[in-house]
């Protein structure tokens, strides 16, 4: 599949939102897809992601997630205006700053959106974290969980890419079986954004908004984790709003390395060597902690 027409794809877009399309500018690329500010005939503007090949459920999966984390009515997300295998189209978020207040406020809503839970570990859909597969198998106990549906399958990947070879295999290996005394207090499954990076927040109309979920239900310390992990703004404000519904257990901090040894991972399989260094450093601080 290639980069779709621009007629074809506005024929596509007003068949899944039942409106014609006055207008579709290209706004970017990313992975294996682009992205396209658009015009519908009824003055709504959306935003479209057209895929440029075969993405294997991608756009589902991230459909799904966005209309599950929504069911819980507390951080705001884009709304789903229709998709297919090719095609993703949600409302447009203009885009702002973040500031102290907004930052505080969010927090507390996806302190609020964690308290929704899920019903196990996992998903009933197949996921993706960008552009990788992300196994959801559900499962009971986190800790077991996260070793063999976050670990291994990218630990796996990157050894097979020569990415992570040896003594970066075993260091890997000796936090997977040690997972149960690393884990901490057995919490239950949390409703989780599950790739909240910095740049998964859209900061709009002073609210803090969660765009490109990995949804799925896992521990509510991994979305925590993963907004430090590349620097969210406001970062001490927005634990500050988060404590304040819902204060973590006790060692939260030493974990953080844990949480994080899955996205980084997810780098080196995307990136290449450039994250092997992070992600071994992760985890040994993961194992020092514990």
């Amino acid at each position: 599949m290639t980069a779709q027409p621009a007629a074809d794809l506005g024929a596509r877009i007003a068949g899944l939102t039942g409106t014609g399309v006055s207008g579709l500018r290209l706004a970017g690329s990313q992975h294996r897809w682009d992205h396209y500010r658009v015009q519908l005939a009824d003055g709504r503007t959306a935003f479209a992601k057209a895929a440029r090949e075969d993405l294997a459920g991608l756009f589902e999966a991230e459909a799904r997630g966005l209309a599950w984390l929504a069911q819980a009515g507390e951080v705001p997300l884009p709304e789903v205006l229709g998709w297919d295998a090719a095609t993703l189209v949600v409302s447009w978020l203009p885009s702002d700053s973040a500031d102290p207040e907004s930052a505080e406020r969010f927090g507390a809503r996806l302190a609020a959106l964690h308290e929704a839970g899920a019903p196990s570990f996992g998903a009933p859909w197949q996921g993706f974290i960008a552009s990788v597969p992300l196994p959801n198998e559900p499962a009971g106990g986190w800790p077991a969980w996260y070793a063999s549906q976050r670990l291994l399958p990218y630990l796996r990947r990157a050894a097979d890419a020569g990415t992570l070879t040896g003594a970066g295999v075993r260091l890997i290996e000796t936090v997977m079986s040690r997972i149960d005394s690393l884990a901490g207090p057995a919490e239950p499954a949390s409703r989780i954004h599950g790739d909240c990076w910095s740049g998964n927040v859209l900061w709009s109309g002073g609210q803090g908004w969660l765009i490109d979920p990995a949804a799925h239900g896992g521990h509510r310390e991994t979305d925590l984790a993963m907004l430090a992990l590349f620097g969210a703004p406001y970062l001490d404000r927005i634990m500050a709003g988060y404590a304040g519904r819902a204060p973590l257990a006790d060692g939260w901090q030493a974990r953080v390395p844990l949480h994080q040894l899955h996205p980084l991972l997810v780098h080196v399989c995307l990136f290449g060597a450039s994250y092997t260094e992070s992600a071994l450093s992760a985890a040994r601080s993961a194992l020092a902690a514990g």
